[in-house]
C-alpha cells in the first residue's frame, strides 16, 4: 500500500538547515495499522506532511521516494496529487477545532469534500454525510450545527467521518486524541480501530504515546531525532526491544499489572537538528554508548526477519534490557531518572 524509502526532509530556517528526518524507510501493507511513535520533535508529523505533500514553503524533500499503490507520488504534479488527497489518502489532524471552519456548518464542510471528488448532487452528498455521521456515533441532525456547538470528542468524530466518507485506501491520524480527556481518548481510539477493522483500511497513526501503539497497531516504527531507530511488528518490539531508546520508552510507561514501581525516564533532551554532529544521535543520552557511538553513524540492520534496528550494539540487547530497568543505569548520564 505505502512504501517510504530513504526519505529525508530539511527545513530552511534563519538559524540554519534543520535536518528534520534522515533516510526514513518503512512499509505499510494493505489493511494493516502502523504506529509511528517518538517524543515531540522527532519528525513524526514531518513524515505525514511529506506523504500528503503538505510541507510548508521552507520544507523540502531532499532525497528518497514515496510509493503509494505502486505510484511514486513525489513525482506527480500538484494537480494530479490533489485528486488523490482526501479521496485515496485522507487525514485525521491533531486539532479538530482548527481543522474545521468555525463559521460554516459542519454538514456544508463535509459536502464540499464529497462534491469536490465525487459526481453527485447535494441531496446525495447529504445522505452520505448522514450515513457516516451514524457510523461514528453522531446524530445526522447535527450536520446543521456549527463546530463550536460540538464537544472536543464530537468534533474529532466529525473529522473521522470526513476522513472516511470518500472511502480512501489510506488514513493518516496525526495525534488524533490531543487535548481530549482520557475517557474520550479511549472512545475515539476504539472507534478508529473498529472502523479500520470493519472497513479494512490501511491506517498510519502518529503519536508520542507508546500505549496507543501497543493497544491498536499491528506494526510499529520508533523514531528519534529524525531517524527510524527500530521497526517491526508491534508484538516483536514489545516482547524484545533491540534499541536502548525503545527500552527507555517502555520503562517510562506505567503498567497496571505487577507490583508498584517507580518509573524511569530518559534524562536529557534530543539533539539540535541544525548541528552537523557525527555518530549516533541518541549517543548523548544513551547509558550504553561507547566511543564508536560518537564517531560513526550506526547502519540500519535487519537483526531478525522483519525486525530492523539502528544501533551499533543491538546484539547486546538482552543485557541492555536488564540494565535499562535500573534507575542507576540512566543516572550515568548525569540527569534525574525518577518521575
Amino acid at each position: 500500500m505505502l512504501k517510504v524509502k530513504d526519505l529525508s526532509v530539511h527545513y530552511r530556517t534563519s538559524g540554519g538547515v534543520v535536518r528534520a528526518i534522515e533516510r526514513v524507510s518503512f512499509n505499510l501493507e494493505e489493511g494493516r495499522y502502523l504506529g509511528i511513535v517518538g517524543e515531540s520533535g522527532c519528525g513524526k508529523t514531518t513524515v505525514a506532511k511529506a506523504i500528503l505533500r503538505l510541507l510548508p514553503q521552507n520544507g523540502q524533500v531532499t532525497e528518497g521516494s514515496i510509493h503509494f499503490r505502486g505510484r511514486e507520488i513525489l513525482s506527480l504534479s500538484e494537480g494530479d496529487f490533489r485528486k488523490l488527497r482526501w479521496k485515496e489518502i485522507s487525514m485525521i489532524p491533531q486539532s479538530a477545532m482548527n481543522a474545521l471552519d468555525p463559521v460554516i456548518r459542519v454538514g456544508e464542510q463535509i459536502h464540499e469534500a464529497v462534491l469536490t471528488h465525487e459526481t453527485m448532487n447535494a441531496e446525495e452528498a447529504q445522505s452520505k454525510a448522514r450515513e457516516f455521521f451514524a457510523m461514528v456515533g453522531l446524530d445526522g441532525k447535527r450536520l446543521k450545527d456549527f463546530p463550536h456547538q460540538f464537544s472536543g470528542g464530537m468534533r474529532q468524530r466529525v473529522i473521522i467521518a470526513m476522513a472516511l466518507i470518500l472511502n480512501p485506501y489510506l488514513i493518516i491520524a496525526d495525534e488524533p486524541t490531543t487535548a481530549l480527556d482520557v475517557i474520550v481518548q479511549d472512545q475515539i481510539l476504539r472507534k478508529i480501530k473498529h472502523l479500520q477493522r470493519e472497513l479494512k483500511k490501511s491506517m498510519l497513526i502518529i503519536t508520542h504515546d507508546i500505549a496507543i501503539v501497543a493497544e491498536n497497531c499491528d506494526q510499529m516504527v520508533v523514531m528519534y531525532a529524525g531517524w527510524v531507530v527500530e521497526k517491526a511488528d508491534t508484538r516483536a518490539i514489545f516482547k524484545y526491544p533491540l534499541h536502548p531508546y525503545t527500552m527507555g520508552l517502555q520503562n517510562a510507561f506505567p503498567s497496571t499489572r505487577g507490583p508498584l514501581k517507580e518509573l524511569v525516564y530518559i534524562p536529557g533532551y534530543p539533539p539540535n537538528l541544525i548541528d552537523q554532529s557525527t555518530g549516533c544521535r541518541f549517543q548523548p543520552r544513551c547509558p550504553f554508548a561507547e566511543s564508536i557511538c560518537s564517531q560513526d553513524e550506526p547502519e540500519e540492520v535487519e537483526a531478525e526477519p522483519g525486525h530492523w534496528v539502528r544501533c551499533h550494539f543491538w546484539n547486546r540487547a538482552e543485557t541492555f534490557q536488564k540494565e535499562g530497568k535500573k534507575t542507576d543505569t540512566w543516572l550515568k548520564k548525569g540527569g534525574p531518572g525518577l518521575v
